[in-house]
């Protein structure tokens, strides 16, 4: 049995089916897709899923990014269950039903909330070689409300036994105020909040948003693409990771009991961790360009990995180590699925 509890990390996100498959560079040119990224789907992209579906093999996952780090943090602990908790919007339909099922079976405690105005949540995820482009169909995500779920009170229950709180930039587009009611309560209790820069759109284009919360955040996560856009928006004037993840770990912080960690991933090159006094950085696990399936999930993973050991509450360099391996494991196979056992310790 882990030393972590059930309940005690919560999560809160966009929950999305994601349908996969292996595309040709044509078909990302047609919708102007960038061989890595991830937007949000505009009227342009709506012929997108149904041509994905016709002409491609696809797959369906549960999807999610915070979601799909939930789920693995629980696969890396395995007992006891329900160690996370999930909270998030999905519409009263098959789509629904196939998350209701795939959130059991991975053993965390999903709570959402059901709607019936918008169907649930979909994304695309358009694979070529070892990138993918992301492009999500919030619909039911979108319609998450505070008032309506998080303030319920066997639901804020469930937040208040959390010890470590995870949520993606991604959810900053749906619901700042559930946000920053869960930041709060963190930061209030001297327990860890973490957020995940995301995507570049978000630091571009919901930048008040992500700054509002920021005061709050704990662990702060990111990509080298979306550190790049961050300084960028942020007027680092840098380039360097180093750099940017140091000036990150500097921003003002509402908790000073705790300084905020800043913790930046670069694909197959080494991962940097900012803390208050020094820079240190982790190579990753090598991995032969054959063996990668899918890089869709590689972050999400990566993220599971960390919180499975931070809600432990051990070493900062052992949570870098549970990371690496979630994320190596997760590129061999298509979609963030796992297997059913972990071989870490």
């Amino acid at each position: 049995m882990s030393a972590a509890s059930p309940n005690s990390l919560f999560g809160m996100g966009n929950p999305l089916l994601d349908i996969s498959a292996v595309v040709d560079k044509d078909f990302l040119d047609k919708y102007t897709l960038k061989p890595n990224d991830q937007i949000l789907a505009e009227d342009k992209h709506k012929a997108l899923f149904e041509e994905l579906v016709k002409k491609f093999k696809v797959e369906y996952h549960a999807g999610g990014a915070t979601q799909n780090s939930i789920k693995i943090a629980q696969w890396m602990i395995q007992d006891p269950h329900n160690v996370g908790t999930f909270f998030g919007c999905i519409g009263k339909d098959k789509f629904g039903e196939i998350l209701k099922q795939k959130a059991k079976e991975a053993h965390i405690n999903a709570q959402y909330y059901e709607q019936e105005e918008e169907p649930t949540g979909t994304c695309a995820a358009c694979i070529t070689g070892d990138n993918r482009s992301l492009v999500a169909n919030l619909a039911a995500a979108n319609c998450y409300k505070k008032d309506k779920h998080l303030d319920l009170e066997e639901n804020w229950e469930l937040v208040e036994k959390a010890k470590v709180y995870y949520i993606a930039g991604f959810f900053l587009t749906v619901s700042l105020e559930s946000i920053l009611k869960v930041a709060k309560h963190a930061s209030e209790n001297n327990k860890l909040f973490c957020l995940n820069l995301s995507a570049p759109f978000i630091c571009q284009f919901f930048k008040d948003n992500l700054m509002q919360v920021m005061p709050y955040v704990d662990v702060l996560f990111g990509n080298e693409t979306e550190a790049a856009a961050f300084a960028k928006e942020q007027d680092f004037e840098t380039k360097d990771i180093k750099e940017i993840a140091k000036k990150a770990q500097a921003l003002p912080k509402v908790n000073t009991k705790r300084q905020r960690i800043v913790v930046l991933t670069q694909g197959k090159d080494d991962t940097v961790m900012a803390l208050s006094d020094k820079i240190e950085t982790f190579p990753v696990l090598k991995i032969d360009p054959k063996d990668i399936v899918d890089t869709n999930g590689a972050g999400d993973a990566f993220v599971g990995g960390f919180l499975s050991e931070l809600v432990q509450e051990k070493a900062l360099d052992q949570c870098v180590k549970a990371a690496h391996y979630a994320a190596n494991v997760i590129i061999r196979r298509a979609g963030c699925t796992f297997p059913d056992k972990p071989d870490f310790n």
